[in-house]
């Protein structure tokens, strides 16, 4: 199953880029990788003239240098010659904006970023490519083993557009064997007190509603009796609770997808799957998004 076919790395040359390309390699026959282009942004290349006034011998970094130091390490780690690569070194005062027009030029199918845990790093830059990229986007953990996921949490809002992130997560866990927990989370109205229930009454007639929602969205597919994990939202952060919830059942990967309730907002994500990527440092994530359908947003994104 060729899912991305062209795949784009995000490299910031530290040690991150080491586990990345080693992972990256493990995956490449699963994702279906056979195009994969290796890019690192900066924001200024150039060493200040006061620096090099007072170290002359000093030699700025130049694209090619850079582009042969990762030629380098993709050899050292056997990343696999059956992969057409390009590397390439950008420079621009907006990384961010730079890194999505590159994925969009090169109209990849998957981004891949790493996510830091104890490297130095705030990972500004995953993160807004999580929220606003054209295409799916991987983030694989910095202290994680390369392996294959056996249990796959599927965040689930029963909408019309999570039908293709489901279907796509049944895909993946078929060919890999592994187990699809899908996930949703349901909330308590604000005005519960008024119907003379108790937080606890009526989050159990929510949750009876949720179920029911469910049994109506998962008879389109493959496996109907599939049994959906149901998380009450307790007002602490749902970002937490659901990476939380992920470490209880010895979760592999947390998949998840855009907003998807209009096409117009399909590249961006909601608030739920926003807070998931800021606290989960844990678990690799892959935000699912339909390529090509995005793509109209994207260019008006950029003629704001």
């Amino acid at each position: 199953m060729k899912y991305f076919p062209k795949v784009m790395i995000g490299l910031d040359l530290t040690e991150m880029d080491d586990i990345l390309i080693k992972k990256v390699a493990a995956l490449v026959e699963f994702l279906g990788i056979e195009k994969c282009y290796f890019i690192h942004v900066a924001k200024n290349l150039e060493i200040p003239q006061e620096i090099l006034n007072q170290y002359p011998d000093l030699i700025a970094p130049t694209d090619e240098s850079i582009e042969a130091m990762i030629a380098l390490k993709l050899k050292e780690y056997h990343f696999p010659t059956s992969v057409d690569t390009e590397i390439f070194v950008e420079e621009g005062s907006h990384p961010l904006d730079t890194f999505l027009r590159w994925a969009k030029l090169k109209d990849v199918d998957l981004i891949i970023m790493g996510r830091k845990e104890e490297l130095a790093g705030h990972g500004v830059l995953a993160d807004g490519v999580a929220k606003k990229a054209p295409c799916s986007i991987l983030l694989l953990q910095e202290k994680r083993p390369v392996k294959f996921p056996k249990k796959i949490i599927l965040l689930t809002d029963f909408s019309s557009h999570n039908h293709m992130i489901y279907e796509f997560g049944e895909r993946i866990a078929k060919d890999l064997d592994a187990e699809l927990i899908p996930l949703h989370i349901y909330d308590v109205p604000v005005g519960y007190s008024k119907t003379g229930k108790t937080f606890e009454e009526f989050a159990e007639i929510m949750k009876g509603n949720a179920k029911n929602d469910y049994r109506k969205f998962i008879s389109k597919h493959e496996n109907p009796a599939a049994e959906c994990q149901m998380l009450l939202n307790d007002g602490k952060n749902i970002g937490v609770q659901i990476s939380e919830f992920a470490k209880s059942v010895d979760a592999d990967l947390i998949l998840l997808g855009s907003r998807g309730r209009t096409s117009s907002a399909a590249i961006l994500l909601g608030s739920t799957a926003e807070k998931v990527i800021h606290n989960n440092k844990y678990l690799p994530m892959l935000i699912f998004k339909k390529k090509g359908e995005t793509m109209g947003f994207f260019d008006a994104l950029f003629k704001i």
